[in-house]
């Protein structure tokens, strides 16, 4: 006789929309070593699972926004890219240990947010803000990234009351 549905394990998931520290993806992975390493863009098509991981980054950004103010983040970027070898698979443990090896590149005091580069129609960089664990697989969850005015009280300051508030970097911002 078949077991229900409901008594079968459910996946172990997160998805709170924050994004994935370094600490707690090396715990995910170190957890999961004979899984395989799955990723989901955020328009929910998997990543096909022949991918390969070829870079591992530290990547640190120095900008002044609209406002003059400076700001700094700093990221662990993982290169995703997609080879002639479709039989290629990637564990979680495999994973794991590429993360130990870029132990050269990536700061000991910080815990980095992580991020996924992937090139589909162009290259961008997607933060991870979720993941699933099934019985076998650990599947990452990608969100795109947004702009956004980071100096709107210096920039965008409202106009009269009578005539309403105007919109950042629309008509009558100091942009």
């Amino acid at each position: 006789m078949l077991e229900p549905i409901a008594l079968l394990a459910r996946p172990e998931s997160r998805h709170d929309n924050s994004a994935l520290k370094l600490s707690a993806f090396k715990t995910l992975l170190e957890a999961h070593r004979t899984k395989q390493f799955r990723l989901v863009l955020p328009n929910t098509n998997a990543i096909p699972v022949s991918f390969h991981i070829t870079e591992v980054a530290h990547m640190q950004k120095r900008f002044i926004d609209c406002g003059g103010k400076l700001h700094t983040t700093d990221t662990c970027q993982l290169q995703v890219w997609l080879g002639s070898d479709t039989d290629h698979r990637l564990l979680a443990g495999k994973m794991a240990d590429v993360l130990n090896i870029a132990r050269k590149v990536l700061p000991e005091n910080q815990d980095l947010d992580i991020e996924i580069e992937y090139e589909e129609t162009t290259i961008s960089q997607y933060p991870v803000v979720g993941h699933t664990v099934t019985e076998d697989a650990v599947t990452l969850h990608l969100a795109y990234k947004h702009t956004d005015c980071l100096a709107k009280e210096v920039c965008c300051p409202p106009i009269l009351p009578a005539k309403g508030a105007v919109e950042c970097c629309g008509t009558g911002c100091n942009c």
